[in-house]
């Protein structure tokens, strides 16, 4: 069961489309760092003081300490594809799916990947500016809602009166839900509530609505990253093209002697009709098949009956 499990999941990748694979690599981190979560719950006995699980984090969450995210890089990326709590990664992954598959349809799926990276960078700056007014000790951020705002607000821009079908609320204008998403986080800001990850998530969207608009202006600013991504893909062999050959018909001309005796019948009609498709193969070469009269078609189809 589990092996046909994985290879669902392997084709899926392999086939999907790059909001597909993004959700599987969300997913897939998240089942690893809860598996490793267990492991450490059960060495430890269930013990909630051993800090060992939040220590380790650290290493891929972004840091409020410039020092710790300049000797640790890599965590400008696995801040974004990180997960620890359950409904942190659905609401995520909802979300991804529901304004990915249509900001994909309408800006390509090509750009869906470097726009959530993008997007998730932005909001990361806008954490790492703000995060030393907002917190007096030490902070971090994670998961992938700046990437996912990102995609969110590129959608509404571009289809704002696009309708989603809301439960309880029925269909609703694009829009109105991205301007509901931004309200929740300004005034979660405004009251204090987890306001590195609003101001993240608020950075990220930022990057969404200037995308479409340089996009507008002519400006593709994920073209860039798709060449280098192209570069270093696998080069792939291209099927053979067809190649077109010249077709040339030589015509050959029996070669007529005079008899000195009358031919019987029988030879002249094999001469004459010789003659006749010598004649049409000429016009054939001289101006193609198409010209010629309904009744020289009319010879060769019956001569080639013969």
């Amino acid at each position: 069961m589990f092996q046909s499990i994985l290879s669902d999941i392997k084709f899926q990748f392999q086939s999907g489309n790059a909001i597909t694979r993004l959700i599987i690599v969300n997913v897939f981190v998240f089942l690893l760092v809860m598996a490793f979560q267990l492991a450490i719950t059960l060495g430890t006995g269930f013990n909630p003081q051993n800090g060992l699980f939040g220590n380790t984090m650290r290493y891929l969450f972004l840091s409020g300490d410039l020092l710790w995210d300049a000797t640790h890089p890599w965590t400008i990326l696995t801040h974004m594809f990180t997960h620890v709590g359950f409904f942190h990664l659905l609401f995520n992954m909802l979300i991804l799916y529901w304004f990915g598959r249509i900001a994909g349809d309408l800006l390509g799926d090509h750009r869906m990947l470097p726009l959530y990276l993008f997007s998730g960078l932005a909001g990361a700056l806008a954490y790492l500016i703000t995060a030393p007014i907002i917190y007096a000790g030490p902070s971090s951020v994670h998961g992938a809602s700046a990437a996912v705002m990102g995609i969110v607000a590129a959608a509404g821009m571009t289809a704002p009166d696009y309708q989603m079908r809301l439960l309880l609320l029925g269909d609703v204008r694009l829009k109105y839900i991205v301007a509901v998403l931004l309200a929740i986080y300004v005034i979660g800001i405004a009251n204090m509530d987890n306001t590195g990850g609003h101001m993240a998530h608020l950075g990220g969207a930022a990057f969404g609505f200037f995308y479409v608009y340089m996009l507008r202006q002519g400006s593709d600013l994920t073209n860039g990253f798709n060449r280098a991504l192209a570069f270093f893909k696998k080069p792939t062999r291209s099927p053979r093209r067809p190649v077109k050959r010249k077709v040339t018909m030589k015509v050959s001309h029996r070669a007529r002697h005079q008899r000195e005796d009358q031919p019987s019948p029988g030879e002249a009609s094999y001469y004459g009709d010789q003659e006749r498709l010598d004649a049409i193969l000429d016009k054939i070469k001289a101006s193609g098949y198409e010209n010629l009269s309904a009744e020289d078609k009319k010879f060769l189809d019956d001569a080639s009956q013969k």
